[in-house]
């Protein structure tokens, strides 16, 4: 078990450097950079001279090529900084830090939710295969998969934010809450979840959909098999072999999905993110694309990155225990 971690620890480190060294030169070779950016938005009477334009690139370090660029930005990620934005003056740990929690709060309920509705749904539309109930709700389901996520966030927005106006069925709009921070605890709990439910339900209905039409291609090729066949000649009821039986065996893949979703759990969804205006990881990253915030960019990278590969080594551990006949070496 330990020389298997080591090597997944390693490869997982040559992958980190494989990737953030991509993803900063392709950040670099974008046009224009945090000052033009910065410069553009600005009052077109206040310019900066050429020597003051280049000042200030040499003090965040833009001057140098970016292979030189880079590797000054690893250094200092082995020392445990992963520097400070450009563009908002703070150190990018602080930035996540303010940002992961309301990602977590929408992906972290939309995570949960998709995997407590789709695993009844993938059984039942397993048990009912080919009858009318299963049909329909296969069919609506279909149709929730091949819904475009800011099309569905649109006209949410238009049923219960303008349609349903100044009734008890109205939803916020923008944000994440309408109070200050003087209100009472609970008043703000409650006014953060009344803003949430929108972007939840944007996040929930596609993964929902999929899984639960994963969950049931998996179960329809496991019922199939011999151990399915000797089970039912023994006496066994339908649902305890599908559920009992059946289901057990669709767990490894299961697990996989599962692992991949963990990256999801902070990067959230750039585009929900940036409809609502849900201050969170992805709106954060959306924003520093556009200001060309690298420290910013790279240091979401990472965390993206190293939250992948965990989720795939979690996955990989998980296997030996979901299916003994799993050796992780």
């Amino acid at each position: 078990m330990v020389a298997y971690l080591l090597r997944r620890v390693l490869l997982g480190l040559v992958t980190l450097v494989v990737i953030t060294l991509m993803v900063y030169g392709l950040a670099r070779s974008m046009p224009g950079n945090p000052l033009t950016v910065q410069l553009g938005e600005s009052d077109p009477s206040r310019k900066l001279n050429p020597e003051d334009q280049q000042r200030m690139l040499e003090i965040y370090g833009l001057d140098k090529p970016w292979p030189v660029g880079y590797a000054q930005w690893i250094s200092k990620v082995i020392q445990g900084d992963l520097g400070r934005s450009i563009t908002r003056k703070q150190p990018v740990t602080q930035l996540i830090g303010e940002r992961i929690g309301p990602t977590v709060l929408i992906s972290g309920t939309a995570l949960f939710l998709t995997w407590f509705l789709a695993i009844p749904l993938g059984l039942y539309a397993s048990a009912r295969g080919g009858r009318i109930d299963e049909r329909f709700t296969g069919l609506v389901l279909y149709a929730l998969y091949s819904f475009p996520t800011f099309v569905a966030a649109l006209f949410l927005q238009i049923i219960f934010a303008v349609w349903l106006r100044d009734t008890r069925w109205e939803l916020p709009l923008f944000g994440m809450s309408d109070l200050s921070s003087d209100a009472p605890f609970f008043a703000r709990c409650a006014d953060v979840a009344w803003h949430a439910i929108l972007p939840i339900t944007c996040q929930t209905y596609v993964v929902l959909a999929y899984n639960s039409r994963f969950i049931k291609a998996n179960l329809e090729e496991v019922v199939r098999q011999d151990f399915i066949r000797t089970a039912r000649a023994k006496g066994a009821g339908p649902w305890r072999v599908l559920v009992h039986h059946a289901f057990r065996n669709t767990l490894i893949p299961l697990v996989t999905l599962l692992g991949l979703s963990l990256p999801a759990l902070v990067g959230g969804s750039v585009i929900i993110e940036q409809i609502f205006t849900w201050p969170g990881m992805g709106r954060l990253f959306f924003e520093s694309i556009r200001e060309r915030d690298y420290p910013t960019i790279m240091g979401l990278t990472l965390m993206f990155s190293v939250l992948t590969l965990a989720g795939q080594l979690l996955a990989d551990l998980l296997y030996s225990i979901v299916d003994p006949r799993v050796n992780v070496e």
